[in-house]
């Protein structure tokens, strides 16, 4: 994605695709119109300015009476007055809109990236994708509500003001404007510039943020493997990148705002000089002098102002289709806010020649011509060794990604005949890895049904083996987990995965080597719990302990991505040239050697 970022142009499509942000601002289009028409009053309201300050100074000269001097003053204050409520009122509509905007504008955005598949998961990490959200919106929020405002204030002003001037002294003006085409020119070569220094430092930042996501989510690791200092120095190390490019961009802001500087008080000081000149011909007089002063500042300040804000549209366009991207990434045909009421399925599964490769490894067949079939409430293992293809054949049946050849068949429909929220909705997954949502152990337990009632939630907790510990909390449901459900031990958060499956009731039910990380005594708790959960569903269970999978129904043998053997523990063990035999008896002398050990 950062990549892609990088080699972002700003052209008339790039603007023409950016647009497609305004469609989250139509609902909301009169209050920003009407901040825009305020807008244009409040710049109106400061060209008047300049014009008042020279018919006050003008005054002095004797030229206008007493009473005209305190209306002038009076209608100073009253400019101010105006300027002060259009200033109030701009810049609350904008945020009101904006807000609004970027609200609906962010759930768009995350109903569309949770909906979209496992592979895009796959090829992207998750810190930098909720970094770009983050970072990407900001520019998002800074533009509507500031940088659009101040761009049109400024152009209003420069043409006003000039227009003004020019009808005021066409020389003098002219003289002015001579520095014009300098600022301009270095406004455009700035803000190119800028702008990749701009795009470099927010990539640097966006992997920054990745790093610190990345650690502090495998904080047990970083600190087992007393890897605090590589981290510390990986970290400093992305964070100096960020140091290097905004100290650049500083030193090329500091010098261009140097450059408009001198071409501004160079300007005013010609101005003044010429101005004499004409005062000393009659054709100008003191009150056209400070209105050409002030005037060569505001437009001054405003041309200089205008190669930022340039490069503040610049960035954001490129936040823009990056935001787009992600919105238009194709998602899973998966219906939102819909109440959930499907045709039961019966739990009928079959393989019929499937093979399948990832996207991402094309040249690696994972799962190579696999065929069997599974009766309804029939418990499943399958075994094999690490990499050998089980938790694809998992994925497949989920469809979290579809098979390049071959079919799966449920009660003898494609699995693509379902929709997924129908396939996945009769499935529940217990993995090896539980992870817990922060919240309450109400809360992660209520996953599996989300409008489960307080007595559902106990009786799934109980027949996990989950309510006993539960109780002894002084909170009890009510305990907070902590991040990831780092407050509770390995046993603890099985049973509480194994009571949000228990609530969800579902037909075919996924055990990914659910016991595995455990002691013997939490282990014997899940496996109970397990148990339970078993009957009368179509099981599936990836095992490495081929002991707790005596009694499955089916033992399927998987390896190099292929079905190599297949039956039950029994039958498996007849065959002593077969893996699964080596794979039990390579077990069963470790398990020997452990127990002598003791």
């Amino acid at each position: 994605m950062e990549e892609k970022e990088k080699k972002i142009k700003i052209t008339k499509s790039s603007f023409k695709r950016a647009g497609r942000i305004l469609r989250f601002i139509q609902p909301y289009k009169w209050q920003y119109i009407i901040g825009i028409v305020i807008l244009f009053i409040g710049s109106g309201v400061i060209l008047l300015f300049p014009m008042l300050l020279g018919q006050l100074v003008n005054s002095g000269n004797g030229e206008l009476s007493s009473k005209d001097l305190n209306t002038i003053g009076f209608q100073l204050i009253g400019l101010m007055v105006i300027q002060a409520v259009c200033s109030f009122l701009r810049v609350s509509l904008f945020v009101s809109a904006t807000q609004k905007m970027l609200a609906d504008f962010r759930g768009a955005l995350y109903t569309n990236i949770i909906r979209l598949p496992m592979q895009f998961f796959s090829d992207r990490r998750v810190g930098e994708i909720n970094s770009r959200m983050a970072s990407d919106i900001t520019e998002l929020e800074e533009a509507f509500t500031i940088t659009v405002a101040e761009f049109a204030r400024q152009v209003i002003i420069i043409v006003g003001g000039i227009s003004y001037l020019a009808i005021t002294s066409f020389k003098l003006t002219v003289l002015m404007l001579s520095i014009v085409p300098i600022v301009a020119i270095a406004a455009v070569i700035f803000g190119k510039f800028i702008r990749k220094l701009s795009k470099s430092k927010q990539n640097e930042t966006a992997n920054s943020n990745v790093i610190i996501e990345e650690t502090l989510q495998g904080i047990a690791n970083v600190k087992s493997f007393a890897n605090e200092i590589f981290e510390i120095a990986r970290y400093k190390k992305s964070v100096g990148e960020i140091r290097s490019i905004a100290m650049r961009g500083g030193i090329w802001r500091g010098g261009f705002a140097a450059f408009i500087m001198f071409s501004l008080f160079g300007s005013v000081i010609a101005v003044i000089w010429y101005a004499a000149v004409l005062i000393m011909n009659g054709e100008l007089n003191n009150g056209n002098i400070i209105e050409f002063i002030v005037f060569s500042g505001l437009i001054g300040g405003s041309i200089g102002g205008l190669a930022d804000r340039y490069a503040q549209i610049q960035k954001t366009i490129g936040a823009t289709e990056s935001l787009l991207d992600l919105l238009d990434e194709e998602h899973e045909a998966i219906e939102i806010n819909e109440k959930k009421s499907f045709n039961s399925i019966q739990g009928n599964i079959k393989f019929a020649g499937v093979s399948f490769r990832y996207p991402s490894r094309t040249e690696i067949k994972v799962m190579d011509n696999v065929s069997f079939e599974i009766s309804q409430g029939q418990q499943v293992a399958i075994v094999g060794p690490s990499g050998s293809g089980k938790s694809t054949l998992i994925s497949l049946l989920m469809r979290f990604y579809d098979p390049n050849e071959g079919s799966i068949l449920i009660d003898d429909k494609s699995t693509n005949s379902y929709s997924l929220d129908e396939l996945r909705g009769q499935m529940a997954l217990v993995p090896q890895e539980v992870i817990l949502f922060g919240g309450t152990i109400r809360e992660n337990i209520a996953y599996g049904k989300p409008d489960a009632d307080e007595n559902e939630i106990k009786q799934a907790a109980d027949k996990a083996n989950a309510l006993n510990f539960i109780n002894t909390f002084p909170e009890g449901f009510d305990t907070i987990v902590g991040e990831r459900g780092v407050q509770l031990s390995g046993g603890q958060k099985q049973r509480i995965a194994i009571a949000r499956a228990v609530l969800k009731n579902p037909t075919i039910l996924i055990l990914d080597e659910a016991t595995s990380s455990l002691d013997a005594e939490s282990e014997e708790l899940v496996q109970n719990a397990l148990d339970k959960l078993m009957e009368n569903r179509t099981t599936f269970v990836i095992a490495h302990r081929l002991s707790t999978i005596r009694n499955a129904n089916k033992i399927l043998v998987i390896d190099g991505g292929q079905l190599i053997q297949e039956g039950t523990h029994e039958e498996l063990m007849t065959n002593k040239d077969g893996r699964y035999y080596n794979l039990s008896k390579l077990q069963f002398n470790l398990v020997k050697t452990e127990e002598t050990l003791k």
